[in-house]
């Protein structure tokens, strides 16, 4: 991930759209289990997470939004399952949210679109979750866009641009003959500032640009959902302590003497 962004992107792509087969694939094969249901959500939140980690290293003033992009997924979808499972029965689906409940939330994990990109994508004609996939896969693509212009951007990461002698920027690649290489400057070549060193100027940064414009709104959207995801299973949680308190007889009344 530090070194190589063509290779890193690609082999997260193939796993987001994996993601997306896994469980068509096991409803198909009657295959679905509850463990998958829990792995599903556990593997797709540490992906993302240390992605995030990453950018944040990258760009550590935006550090504090990152880390709070991260707190926000694990809670609202920890939360979310929970409430669930506590609430609506081991064997009820997390993505199953009553329109009583939530209508985003309902449109969010039942709706079916068949637009022509996800049926070219994933060649699924029949899912029940289009806008999920196409809310997480453009979430995704935001994130791998700021991956890719860590590698190149000088407007996000100001000390990617490298100044020449006479003042003009270098696009010069750390590791030519004309840039000496980075253990000359770096005791340790994995340290921060060497890592720095050796993404600068390694790609173009035109299609990240344009990747990040386009899935910088669903990102957004998705980012509202987790905060609504959160607020509707705090609430609920809420409402069943409050009916189990009520059962129980609690708060006691303190005998008056």
């Amino acid at each position: 991930m530090p070194l190589h962004p063509r290779t890193c992107s690609g082999l997260y792509s193939v796993s987001c759209l994996l993601d997306a087969l896994d469980g068509y694939a096991a409803r198909h094969f009657e295959q679905s289990t509850r463990f998958g249901a829990v792995l599903d959500m556990v593997t797709d939140r540490c992906t993302t997470a240390c992605l995030l980690v990453f950018l944040s290293s990258a760009w550590p003033r935006w550090a504090i939004v990152f880390q709070g992009l991260i707190s926000l997924d694990l809670a609202s979808h920890y939360v979310h399952m929970y409430a669930t499972l506590i609430m609506g029965g081991a064997d009820t689906s997390h993505k199953k949210v009553d329109k009583s409940r939530s209508f985003i939330l309902n449109l969010y994990y039942t709706n079916k679109v068949r637009g022509p990109l996800y049926l070219f994508l994933t060649g699924v004609t029949n899912s029940r979750q289009t806008v999920l996939f196409l809310f997480c896969a453009l979430n995704e693509l935001f994130f791998i866009a700021l991956y890719l212009l860590s590698f190149s951007s000088p407007f996000l990461s100001p000390s990617l641009l490298q100044v020449s002698n006479n003042g003009t920027a270098s696009t010069l690649q750390p590791g030519s003959p004309a840039v000496p290489p980075t253990r000359l400057f770096f005791a340790n070549p994995y340290s921060a500032g060497a890592l720095e060193y050796a993404r600068a100027n390694k790609m173009d940064s035109t299609f990240p640009w344009i990747i990040a414009g386009i899935s910088f709104p669903v990102m957004a959207g998705k980012q509202i959902i987790n905060v609504v995801q959160l607020v509707k299973a705090s609430r609920w949680l809420a409402e069943g302590d409050i009916e189990m308190r009520r059962a129980a007889g609690l708060p006691r009344k303190q005998k008056q003497k």
